[in-house]
């Protein structure tokens, strides 16, 4: 079975039981969870914070769920978010979706389902990353829809799967590119010959990056690769 991914987590709650006993369970899952209790520590603590997901209640005092999220999709409006709610209303339901919600979760739910759909939201969120024409690093300039990395007048031509993974590399550049999200993307499957082929093509992406020394692509012990530009961290 493929291992989950863990992402941090804000969870936005005001009955203190059940959001001790979700934040344990979502911990005990691997995930980095902080826990709010109104919706206007919420803001706050998502404001801030870094945070991959966060999983909102409706009915709380401060702020409400829904004006939450609004709040949060005015300052960031690819921000995934799920709502869990014992409002189960027709009307209500929409209420969330139009508001940009990635799922809309009636209270009581089953917990091993409420992972699953964790899981589906960010493999789409990450999927979805937009492409640039053109990313500039160091005194690098890579052309995706080309496949050609630039430095001064010299130019080369990537394979495919270089050129898919320079492209990841720098849609997470000074972040972390995840090799699960990495394998998923380009090789269609998390395994330990498609991660031996990958770290392949990151060493010949190294040997292409030589020619500046302030950039740099980073080891990330058993998680992923951080492609490290000195003048944009």
């Amino acid at each position: 079975m493929q291992k989950a991914e863990a992402y941090r987590m804000l969870l936005v709650e005001d009955d203190p039981n059940f959001g001790n006993v979700l934040s344990d369970y979502l911990r005990l899952h691997g995930h980095e969870v902080e826990l709010a209790q109104n919706g206007r520590e919420g803001l706050e603590v998502w404001t801030s914070g870094s945070f991959d997901l966060a999983l909102l209640d409706v009915m709380m005092p401060e702020m409400d769920g829904f004006t939450l999220a609004k709040k949060i999709r005015e300052k960031d409006e690819r921000f995934p978010f799920l709502f869990l709610t014992a409002k189960g209303l027709k009307e209500d339901i929409l209420q969330g979706f139009s508001i940009g919600a990635d799922d809309y979760i009636i209270k009581p739910f089953d917990s091993e389902v409420l992972l699953m759909k964790i899981q589906s939201v960010m493999n789409r969120v990450t999927m979805d990353m937009p492409v640039e024409a053109e990313y500039r690093f160091g005194k690098f300039v890579y052309r995706p829809e080309l496949r050609i990395l630039s430095t001064g007048d010299r130019e080369r031509l990537l394979s495919p799967k270089e050129g898919d993974l320079l492209t990841m590399l720098c849609q997470h550049k000074n972040g972390l590119l995840k090799r699960s999200l990495a394998l998923r993307k380009i090789w269609k499957e998390d395994s330990y010959f498609t991660g031996r082929s990958m770290d392949v093509y990151i060493a010949k992406l190294r040997k292409y990056l030589k020619e500046d020394k302030n950039v740099q692509i980073v080891n990330v012990h058993s998680e992923g690769f951080r492609l490290m530009d000195e003048f944009t961290v």
